[in-house]
């Protein structure tokens, strides 16, 4: 169990990273209270380490998954 759940964040790290790398800037929209069918936008802008912390991290992660020994059935 805890194999895969490290090999799942490690994945999940990682193409979050590449999504960082060949993402400019992401515009969320969150909804104005009161006010039906209007939203206010706010820019999230990834900054310049994040891309290859996430890949790098994720990539440790992953391999590190791969050392945990199997559960021994018996």
């Amino acid at each position: 169990m805890w194999r895969s759940l490290f090999l799942a964040l490690g994945a999940y790290t990682a193409l979050l990273g590449v999504e960082a790398l060949a993402l400019e800037k992401a515009i969320i929209k969150k909804p104005i209270e009161g006010k039906p069918r209007q939203y206010t936008e706010e820019d999230l802008v990834p900054p310049a380490w994040a891309p290859w912390s996430l890949m790098g991290t994720g990539a440790v992660v992953v391999l590190y998954s791969f050392t945990i020994p199997r559960r021994a059935r018996g």
